[in-house]
């Protein structure tokens, strides 16, 4: 199966680390195609062709077909590889972890990345990511730092009463949680703080199985 899905990426995404840990937790073969985001090579006219929004990753199918966002991804791979789905078996359960996981990436992930592109100077210009530029906003940086401390409160609140996030089985939302956590770490030097007990027995138990090393 190795050849007939492509991944377009590039290491220094977060959104790409998704897709990768995803892919390695349920053991899809993919080929990677690098994009080089620091060449801004998500801008050339041949990856505008493949994506017009101009991001990563792109997962692109055997017919050619271009699915671009990450939870459409998991979604898509979900149901066409459906031995072993992370993102729920029966309608409860995946209506349960696409609820988990938007708000792991809307609460969290989305709280990151406004943070970073708003503070860093050689994101001027381009404060949201996407084909159009837009200036920074010093204030949003205040805001995102606020709005992930919230993040790490609620997160070890939902953490303290279940064993993961979405509840007790291991998915997607477990998978943009934990990337939302190292992205927070390292761009913005805001780990978990250290009296959240239950997110730092949380975060050791999954970022340690062997697929978050994708």
């Amino acid at each position: 199966m190795k050849n007939e899905l492509k991944l377009y990426q590039s290491s220094a995404s977060p959104n790409s680390r998704r897709v990768r840990i995803y892919l390695a937790e349920r053991g899809i073969c993919a080929t990677t195609v690098p994009v080089d985001l620091g060449a801004k090579e998500q801008f050339s006219s041949a990856y505008a062709a493949i994506n017009p929004r101009r991001v990563v990753p792109t997962l692109v199918l055997a017919d050619g077909t271009a699915i671009g966002e990450v939870q459409a991804i998991f979604r898509y791979l979900d149901e066409a590889y459906s031995d072993r789905p992370i993102g729920g078996t029966t309608p409860k359960e995946k209506a349960l972890v696409a609820m988990w996981e938007r708000r792991m990436e809307q609460e969290g992930f989305a709280a990151v990345m406004e943070t970073v592109r708003n503070n860093a100077k050689g994101l001027a210009g381009r404060a949201i990511s996407g084909p159009h530029g837009y200036d920074q906003i010093p204030a949003l940086v205040e805001r995102g730092a606020l709005r992930i401390r919230d993040f790490y409160a609620d997160l070890e609140g939902r953490l303290a009463a279940n064993s993961l996030v979405a509840g007790e089985t291991f998915s997607t939302a477990d998978i943009t949680a934990v990337v939302t956590v190292d992205f927070a770490t390292k761009a913005l030097s805001m780990p978990i703080p250290d009296n959240h007990t239950a997110t730092r027995r949380w975060y050791d138990a999954v970022s340690a199985r062997p697929g978050f090393s994708a």
